[in-house]
């Protein structure tokens, strides 16, 4: 699909919007399981280590290391901070950066600085706190692949990317609950240990984090099928 095509799809009413949201899950969908996804999904895993990271930092603790690897998994491990805040953090606050890039990629015409930005992002929490191998290639090479997208690529494609981010983020978000939290509630993750430590079950924070999820999606769509700024001001710079 051309850029001017991409930009006319992205910059349209809600009909515009809706198509080119069905447009984008559908393409999503039918190369799920393929290595074009793949980077993807490890980006998500980043972002949800990432907000631990953020979550632990914020409330005064520290990061010692933050963990991404080829499985598309990971690990923080933190000394203080809130721990109740940093273990509710991963799961939602990869959704929430989904969210975020998303209204940003319709509501604005940012893109390019937007994605910019990210790849920035990445180097520097690399630098301070990816320890593993991997992690640290996986993060280095897509922050300066961001960054070479941001000042090589068009804002329609760089639109179109961060559309697929945001997202793949947010819907990955519930099912990878789902799994963790409800299918294989036996497992070690932050629903167990947060049950572990505050009381309740893994099913119980599971099911709590995928009904605030799908309120965040359910929002985040609403917010993006509303008409733009943008594009009604290129509606009317048409007309004149």
């Amino acid at each position: 699909m051309s850029s001017s095509r991409l930009a006319r799809l992205a910059d349209g009413g809600p009909l515009h919007q809706l198509g080119y949201l069905l447009g984008v899950v559908l393409v999503i969908a039918l190369l799920w399981s393929t290595p074009w996804v793949y980077p993807i999904k490890l980006l998500v895993v980043w972002f949800h280590e990432l907000s631990h990271a953020i979550a632990t930092v914020a409330t005064g603790g520290q990061v010692q290391e933050m963990v991404v690897n080829q499985m598309q998994g990971g690990h923080v491990i933190s000394i203080g901070g809130n721990r109740f805040l940093s273990l509710s953090a991963g799961y939602l606050g990869s959704l929430l950066i989904g969210a975020g890039l998303y209204l940003i990629t319709v509501h604005t015409r940012q893109d390019r600085t937007t994605m910019a930005l990210l790849g920035v992002a990445m180097l520097l929490v690399a630098a301070l706190f990816v320890r593993n191998l991997f992690g640290l290639a996986f993060s280095i090479a897509t922050g300066a692949a961001m960054l070479a997208m941001a000042r090589l690529l068009s804002h329609e494609i760089n639109d179109f990317v961060l559309r697929v981010i945001g997202l793949t983020s947010m819907l990955y978000a519930p099912l990878d609950i789902f799994s963790d939290t409800i299918a294989r509630a036996h497992l070690r993750s932050d629903a167990y240990m947060l049950a572990e430590e505050f009381g309740g079950t893994t099913m119980l924070w599971g099911g709590l984090w995928i009904a605030i999820s799908l309120g965040v999606i359910g929002l985040t769509l609403y917010l993006a099928l509303r008409p733009s700024r943008w594009g009604s001001r290129q509606s009317a710079a048409r007309q004149l």
